[in-house]
């Protein structure tokens, strides 16, 4: 099923709103707002991502975790490919508005038109890759919480709250773990309203600013493959 990553693209709203900047639990020297400033200083040049993708879905009523693992390649003039390798194959491109999804067990493409919802789009994709803090905190309110090691990283932890009611009713809030080096994100993980489920994306492998060829963001699937435009 495609719900949960298709969820994530369209989680994030841009709002006109107040910028709340609270101190950073993290250490004696970083505020929330050093942190932000050191991403600004990583967005400035951003122009490619490619890195390895783990997708991990959890439902709390029944105890149930599924994992989808793939590749993910994003280039800043709106284009990105995810290529979900396992367990059940399938590509995910987006190119301007357009976003197709192909499903090779069927041999069929899923056609949407983003739309209203372009800009949401851009925000989720470029979450922590390439975002400016002032684009972020239009948004967020903005928390930094502590530091953790993850994939043996110093990481500080940053803890993001959707201004928009509409979004909280359906994300709480979102954690995304910042890498000290690249000040990047290694992972993010989004908290549904009214349960403890929630969804995360892990990323490994990462590079930025690889040249990717405009043959990776072209539709190549096969000229027989069926298509639809699914509603909504």
């Amino acid at each position: 099923m495609i719900r949960n990553l298709l969820i994530g693209l369209f989680l994030s709203v841009v709002l006109i709103g107040t910028t709340e900047i609270r101190k950073a639990q993290a250490s004696p020297q970083m505020t929330t707002a050093a942190i932000l400033g050191m991403m600004d200083k990583a967005a400035q040049d951003f122009r490619t991502l490619t890195a390895d993708l783990e997708h991990i879905k959890y439902t709390e009523v029944v105890k149930d975790t599924s994992t989808e693992t793939g590749r993910i390649f994003v280039r800043r003039d709106e284009k990105m490919r995810i290529e979900i390798a396992k367990p059940d194959p399938r590509t995910i491109l987006r190119s301007g508005d357009a976003l197709f999804v192909f499903s090779p067990k069927i041999n069929r493409v899923e056609e949407y038109n983003l739309g209203k919802n372009r800009s949401m789009v851009d925000q989720y994709v470029l979450l922590g890759f390439g975002t400016r803090s002032e684009n972020l905190l239009k948004s967020y309110d903005v928390t930094a919480t502590g530091e953790e090691e993850l994939d043996h990283k110093k990481a500080v932890l940053l803890e993001l709250t959707p201004k928009s009611e509409q979004i909280r009713s359906q994300i709480t809030r979102i954690q995304m773990w910042i890498d000290e080096a690249s000040w990047m994100p290694l992972q993010q993980k989004f908290f549904e309203a009214g349960s403890g489920d929630y969804f995360l994306f892990h990323y490994t492998n990462i590079l930025k600013n690889l040249k990717i060829p405009d043959a990776k963001f072209k539709q190549d699937w096969p000229k027989g493959a069926t298509r639809v435009k699914p509603r909504g």
